[in-house]
């Protein structure tokens, strides 16, 4: 009896994330594919031609990948022939989308299955297993999460950060933690993961090892959540002042769009991070580090949406 022809892999999930260079220590935006038996990433949008394949039969991921300590949001796939290929999001939500992804795809393969988001597994969860990223999501609840402050020590000012004791006390009242000792575990974990970062001398001291635990129930140990609007301000100057101005609001969104230049009126893959209160949208080379390439004001801004799709400059980028 005669086979039909194979199937296409279906493709699961696509967008931009920043790819190293598998020989030198470069970052670039690549247009990544994931289908269910690999990962094609292509250096435009529009290409056809994909700049390599990344098989995920018998490969294994790493997330986060704390390889690089300037980078966040990074994650690591190893291929059965111990290739690394390491890859950044613009943010935690999307890292945490393409890892479990890949991590389902990869077990559909060793289960002989097909990708499905639908578990056909009960739903049986055992009381101390708890979703790091679910609480991440509460903790950062504005009404019922952990409040964020503006705190000083040592001449310096930590905005949008919170003490170390005010993560034991919320899990302590919201997760019926019998102690602070279990506290400080799920919070080193939590830590450990990339939920939120050390700002001050005495956390990243901590967290380098320096200390018996990574994380530390202190009122002067200092962290903050990884996609807020956290900066530290020392003996700032007035312009200072105006520009941290720009980073007070609350991200709202963030992401890679394609942007066009203003003299050359090419196109390049961006990072944008969109706040409120007030108003602004930063864009930023993904690929570099957290310096903002510009600014936007939003307040008075008119946004128009533009269906042309025939653009040669953006089919041509």
């Amino acid at each position: 009896m005669e086979q039909g022809p194979e199937r296409e892999p279906r493709r699961i999930r696509e967008g931009y994330l920043v790819k190293k260079g598998s020989m030198f220590n470069t970052w670039k935006p690549m247009w990544v594919v994931l289908s269910e038996d690999g990962i094609e990433f292509f250096k435009k949008k529009t290409d056809s031609n994909p700049k390599g394949m990344i098989p995920l039969k018998g490969s294994t991921l790493t997330s986060p990948c704390q390889d690089f300590a300037k980078r966040t949001f990074v994650f690591k796939l190893t291929t059965a022939k111990q290739q690394d290929h390491i890859f950044q999001a613009s943010h935690l939500e999307e890292r945490d989308g393409w890892v479990k992804d890949i991590k389902k795809a990869i077990k559909c393969i060793l289960g002989g299955q097909r990708f499905s988001r639908k578990s056909t597994k009960k739903s049986i969860r055992l009381p101390e297993t708890i979703n790091l990223s679910g609480l991440y999501l509460s903790m950062k609840d504005p009404n019922k999460g952990i409040r964020e402050m503006t705190l000083e020590k040592d001449k310096k000012i930590f905005n949008h950060c919170f003490t170390g004791s005010s993560v034991i006390d919320w899990l302590l009242s919201n997760n019926s933690l019998r102690n602070r000792q279990e506290g400080m575990v799920l919070a080193s974990a939590l830590l450990n993961e990339g939920y939120f970062q050390a700002a001050g001398d005495t956390s990243k001291t901590a967290l380098q090892g320096l200390s018996e635990t990574s994380f530390l129930d202190m009122e002067d140990a200092y962290y903050y959540f990884v996609d807020s609007g956290f900066f530290c301000e020392g003996n700032s100057s007035d312009d200072d002042t105006i520009f941290k101005e720009e980073f007070r609001g609350l991200v709202v969104k963030q992401g890679c769009l394609l942007k066009q230049g203003h003299r050359r009126k090419n196109w390049k893959v961006r990072k944008f991070v969109l706040r409120e209160d007030p108003a602004y949208m930063h864009y930023y080379d993904p690929a570099a580090g957290e310096e903002p390439l510009g600014a936007i004001h939003l307040r008075g801004c008119v946004v128009t949406a533009i269906e042309d799709t025939s653009d040669e400059g953006i089919q041509k980028k």
